[in-house]
């Protein structure tokens, strides 16, 4: 086992708990961060379901909506991996309410790090952050930014971009010798350990219990939430991972109907409630004007946004699954939790 103390924001999030799992398997200590302690024998189930032992992992309580609870959250920590965000079911009408919190709580933990003495911290931040205000006629890389000015993001995207931003230049101009490594993962699947989803196996349960009537002409891109813990912890450790962002995606985005496709033909009788109904272009835009669902899926239908894992592949040796199989993972653990 390692002497060296990791901490999670975030510890019961779908993304921070197979953080947590995956340190936990590479025999490090750890320490998760949860808004309440009543969640600990949750998170601690959760692990065990992950296939970790959670002897090794203890809790403290902070929120990223205030001060509170970094400073003792982090001592003692050679690193920190910075999960914990807020994502929100709909778009607030006020962007800041969203902005905000995601800029000003990975802040705080930044400058409890640097405090503690941390040797460096490893920031989720999204696609989000990379890919939406540009049309490169190649997949997007992490030398790739979402302007922040863009009139046309969205309150989430902004916020990734706007808080990933921010995290840089605090380190660039008040950081010491605090280093910082940022994972951009595109949607993230993979297997449930709970009912904290991320929004695509949020999508995957709406499919599932045919609470979705009809799809749009959309696209998503995947990867596994197992192979996003495991870019974490390489991003964590690898000396030349300082300094870096690393984009968390695997293959060729996927349509909506196709993945709707994917989920009968692997499922069976289990996706039956899953729909086959297309929404035509044209009754996208004309909703759009009226429901705000639907116009957040407007800039969607006539572009794609593919992206490259190859430096992540290149530098740190990573190696994701099929996209494919993570979400057919995400499927499959939804059945076995009972959510369907």
């Amino acid at each position: 086992m390692s002497d060296e103390l990791v901490v999670v924001t975030g510890g019961s999030g779908f993304v921070g708990v197979n953080c947590v799992v995956r340190l936990l398997d590479a025999g490090h200590r750890v320490r998760a961060t949860l808004r309440s302690p009543e969640r600990a024998d949750a998170v601690r189930d959760m692990v065990r379901l992950g296939g970790a032992d959670p002897a090794n992992l203890e809790f403290a309580t902070a929120d990223l909506l205030g001060d509170d609870g970094w400073r003792e959250a982090v001592a003692g920590a050679t690193y920190v991996l910075h999960v914990a965000s807020p994502f929100p079911v709909r778009q607030p009408k006020d962007p800041n309410d969203l902005i905000a919190p995601a800029r000003d709580g990975s802040l705080r933990v930044l400058q409890a790090a640097r405090d503690a003495r941390v040797r460096r911290v490893v920031l989720t931040s999204s696609f989000a952050a990379v890919g939406y205000s540009t049309r490169p006629d190649r997949p997007f890389t992490e030398k790739d930014w979402t302007d922040p000015d863009d009139p046309g993001l969205s309150p989430y995207v902004r916020s990734k971009t706007v808080a990933e931003r921010a995290a840089w230049d605090f380190v660039d101009r008040e950081g010491g010798d605090l280093e910082l490594s940022v994972v951009n993962p595109v949607g993230v699947f993979g297997p449930a350990l709970g009912t904290d989803l991320s929004s695509s196996v949020a999508l995957l349960l709406a499919l599932l219990k045919g609470n979705v009537p009809a799809l749009p002409h959309g696209q998503t891109s995947g990867v596994d939430v197992r192979d996003v813990a495991d870019l974490h912890v390489r991003a964590m450790t690898h000396p030349d991972a300082a300094g870096e962002r690393f984009l968390a995606v695997s293959g060729e985005p996927i349509t909506y109907p196709d993945l709707a496709r994917l989920l009968r033909e692997r499922l069976g009788d289990d996706a039956k409630r899953v729909p086959r109904l297309v929404i035509p272009d044209w009754v996208v835009r004309v909703g759009a004007r009226f429901n705000a669902d639907l116009r957040q899926l407007v800039p969607e239908l006539d572009r794609s946004r593919r992206a490259s894992s190859e430096k992540a592949q290149r530098m740190l040796g990573w190696q994701p699954r099929p996209r494919d199989e993570a979400i057919i993972a995400s499927a499959e653990s939804l059945l076995r939790l009972g959510l369907v």
